[in-house]
């Protein structure tokens, strides 16, 4: 995502004539894109986006046992009442 923000604000940039970007060539200030492709393709190919979608899966279940947990009067796991 931040390749893309980045091809945005650059593009914005250089049909702005604004700084030093407005010299730049189309390749360099489209490169950003490019690159976001080929971030998306090693991400998903590797299994890192699974991951990740696992990661923040498994926080949120984390979070809600604790909050049954606390719900119950069982603030710390494995403590006996």
């Amino acid at each position: 995502m931040w390749f893309v923000g980045l091809g945005v604000l650059l593009i914005l940039l250089k049909i702005g004539d604004v700084g030093f970007v407005a010299g730049w060539s189309w390749i360099a200030v489209l490169s950003p894109f490019a690159l976001a492709v080929v971030w998306w393709v090693w991400a998903d190919g590797s299994g890192y986006t699974q991951r990740k979608a696992m990661d923040r899966l498994e926080e949120r279940q984390r979070k809600r046992r604790q909050r049954a947990m606390e719900a119950l009067g069982r603030d710390k796991p494995g403590q006996r009442h």
